[in-house]
């Protein structure tokens, strides 16, 4: 669900989020439209208004694991769990994490990727929510839910600053009605994709 869908519809934060996000075409491959998030860094207050608009919608969640995914779900997971205090548990690329931990390889919209987090970092019964930047095929989410629920955590959402409305239905994503699930859990969206200004 995208945030503009919900009681935010008139925020303007929303508008601000979106306008500090640049574009940049043929990255990292021909006919990608890549959405650049380090734009929106640079500016402070759209940068806290976009972690501000994920500790208001999870602040009373009960939520005790912000798990970001690398790289850029690294940007926003600590803040927003620092605020709702949660743990941030980072998922990352194979090789990254010093410990023995559990992988689950996934697709993405240009190649294949694996996530990896440590053993013991999410305990049974914990309520996690995932954080990234954008959610294009679904593949990394997945994978992300995958390797909670492995570890008997719960997980109740994932987010991201930025959706693709029709992004291509893959493993097990939906988007119908305004609704979003991928392995069946909401996903939570605040913007749509920039497109180059003309």
């Amino acid at each position: 669900m995208f945030a503009a869908e919900t009681e935010l519809k008139e925020d303007p934060r929303l508008q601000a989020i979106f306008e500090a996000i640049r574009v940049i075409p043929n990255f990292p491959k021909p006919g990608i439209m890549f959405q650049d998030i380090t734009t929106l860094l640079l500016n402070h207050k759209v940068f806290k208004d976009t972690v501000d608009m994920f500790v208001d919608r999870y602040r009373d969640m009960d939520i005790s694991v912000v798990a970001g995914v690398e790289a850029r779900g690294f940007m926003f997971g600590p803040s927003i769990a620092l605020a709702i205090g949660a743990k941030f548990v980072p998922l990352r690329k194979p090789k990254k994490l010093p410990g023995e931990v559990i992988s689950e390889a996934y697709e993405l919209e240009y190649g294949t990727d694996c996530l990896e987090m440590h053993v013991g970092a999410v305990q049974p019964g914990e309520r996690a929510v995932v954080i990234d930047d954008l959610v294009a095929t679904g593949g990394t989410l997945s994978a992300a839910i995958k390797l909670l629920e492995r570890v008997g955590a719960e997980v109740a959402e994932c987010a991201c600053v930025i959706g693709l409305p029709q992004f291509k239905v893959k493993l097990d994503s939906v988007y119908v009605h305004g609704q979003c699930t991928i392995n069946g859990k909401p996903l939570y969206l605040l913007v749509e994709p920039r497109l180059l200004d003309c």
